[in-house]
Order: structure tokens, then sequence, then C-alpha cells
């Protein structure tokens, strides 16, 4: 019978290196200000599901969610707002994009994804939160999970893993 242990975690074999999956994080700084910032997803692990082969990944613990799926009409606009939770939004077909306060603007397309978290911002010259909208002439269709964790929980430090450490030590500060 062959091996089924799988590579080991470097994956040195058919699995591949240890995969760094790219996010948006948007979030609020110490003076009510939303940001955007480019963080992603480190913390896979190399692990058998079942009797399955190996395949890499990323286990957030256990929590409770609502999730959403959400069709935005072609020229959607949502004015400035802010996430009602902390929320993962994955852009499942369709584009549309995201406007910080500090009006930093990104677009995203299917198969790519975003933290929504920018609770709890201070309205400054009419801007609060975030604007979004659909971009092309497609609706965008999204889905979306609300997570019920406050900020400050603990459990949400293997959500904001990022390549950037100062940016995960400047999170930690403003959770």
């Amino acid at each position: 019978m062959p091996d089924q242990s799988g590579p080991d975690q470097s994956g040195s074999d058919q699995s591949g290196p240890k995969p760094s999956i790219p996010y948006w994080h948007l979030w609020t700084d110490q003076d009510g200000v939303s940001h955007q910032r480019q963080c992603a997803l480190t913390e896979f692990e190399l692990t058998q599901v079942g009797g399955a082969a190996p395949q890499w990944n990323n286990k957030h613990e256990r929590s409770e969610a609502t999730v959403v799926v959400t069709v935005q009409p072609v020229g959607w606009v949502g004015e400035w707002h802010e996430n009602p939770a902390p929320q993962w939004i994955v852009v499942l077909s369709g584009r549309w994009w995201i406007e910080s306060m500090d009006g930093f603007r990104i677009e995203q397309g299917p198969g790519e994804f975003s933290l929504g978290e920018d609770q709890n911002c201070t309205e400054q010259d009419g801007r609060r939160g975030h604007r979004s909208g659909t971009a092309g002439d497609q609706p965008a269709v999204l889905m979306t999970g609300i997570c019920s964790l406050p900020c400050s929980d603990e459990r949400w430090a293997g959500w904001l893993n990022t390549a950037d450490e100062v940016l995960r030590e400047r999170v930690a500060t403003l959770c």
C-alpha cells in the first residue's frame, strides 16, 4: 500500500509551497478614519481531511456567523456606511469597488476577497466608514460571512495574519 502520510510541512512534493493568499483589510484607526491594506492568509498547515490526500488548510476557530449572498445591480452605489460587524466578503461574479475614508479605492473581481472591519468610524467631511459599488456592466454577486466575534476577541488573531509584521502589530493596537 502506498504511503498516505503525505509530504512534510515544507510542501516538498505535489503539494507545492506553503500558500499565501492575499486579501484586503478595511479597518478603522484610532482617529476613526477607515483605511485599506493588503494582507495575506499565511497560517496554512498541510493536513488530511478524512481519508483524502493532504491539502493546505488555514483553519479559523469556530464561531457564530451569518452568511449572506448579495446581488448588487449594475450601477449600484452604497454611499458612506460602516460594515455592521466584522465580515469576510468574497466576490463570486462581476466586479465591485470599495473606497475608504482616506480616499484609497480598490476594485475586486471573482475569487478576490476582503475583511470589512471598519466599525466605529468618526464622521469626517460627510464620510463615515466606506463607499462601495458595482464596476462594469454586470451585477456584482458577493458572499458575505458576518462574524459575531468582537475585534478584541483573541480568536481574531488567526484571521488577521499578514505578511507585514508592522501591520499585524498596528492591527493589534487598534482592536
